[in-house]
């Protein structure tokens, strides 16, 4: 193992964390969907697993074939480029959907009072929401598809500084060293994801939102479409 590849795996380590750590679209999806949809600890860690698996392979594989076939950096730069706008505006289209499946939910399942009469006159009433019903099926089928949602748009989404600063300057030295760095990176980027996720979704779970618990799903949708607008106009 050379020195430069030594560097490189260093470089690749920080780059992973960073790039992870300061891109929110890389774990607030996760926490917002996982408080929002009440799922489980293992559905969480799976599905932020899976989507982080995806981000990261989207990318390497791209870099792989670049680096068979002799192509320029620059036009796979151009690549990632556009695959990371589509991303972010995937991530826009979703987040405003789920927000606007939230409203029409929250605005179905708002409380409601209810008076009843008995014999004699006697009356009483009671607050009653919809919220906790029975399930429809196409409530399953929709918490059902949502992760595979995320992680088509996750696999969509390019780990930018991958390709030019990492997998290419690697390959100079040899296919060992170029694979050594690449799985660094992604050892990193998807254990930050998975630790950051599980950290924010353990300290969520004490919050409670009282009336705002209804909204919820909004709130996921919106937090969505906004990490998706800090994409494609911040840059991040």
């Amino acid at each position: 193992m050379t020195p430069e590849i030594i560097a490189l795996a260093a470089t690749a380590a920080s780059i992973g964390f960073f790039h992870t750590l300061f891109g929110p679209d890389h774990y607030l999806p996760f926490i917002v969907m996982s408080r929002a949809g009440k799922w489980t600890v293992l559905k969480t860690s799976l599905v932020t697993l899976l989507c982080g698996v995806g981000h990261v392979l989207g990318s390497v594989v791209l870099g792989v074939v670049g680096v068979a076939l002799g192509i320029a950096v620059g036009r796979l730069e151009g690549v990632e480029g556009a695959r990371g706008n589509v991303a972010a505006w995937l991530l826009i289209g979703f987040g405003l959907a789920y927000a606007a499946w939230g409203v029409r939910r929250a605005v179905r399942n708002r409380p409601h009072v209810h008076v009843h009469t008995h014999e004699g006159g006697e009356e009483h009433q009671h607050t009653h929401t919809h919220g906790h019903g029975h399930v429809h099926v196409h409530g399953v089928e929709k918490r059902q598809l949502t992760p595979w949602i995320l992680f088509t748009i996750f696999v969509f989404g390019p780990c930018e500084p991958l390709i030019p600063i990492l997998m290419y300057p690697a390959a100079k030295q040899s296919v060992g060293g170029m694979l050594l760095v690449t799985a660094v990176f992604a050892v990193v980027t998807i254990g930050t994801m998975f630790a950051v996720v599980m950290a924010a979704v353990w300290g969520v779970s004490f919050a409670r939102f009282g009336r705002l618990e209804r909204y919820t799903h909004v709130i996921a949708g919106a937090t969505i479409c906004l990490s998706g607008l800090a994409i494609q106009f911040l840059g991040l």
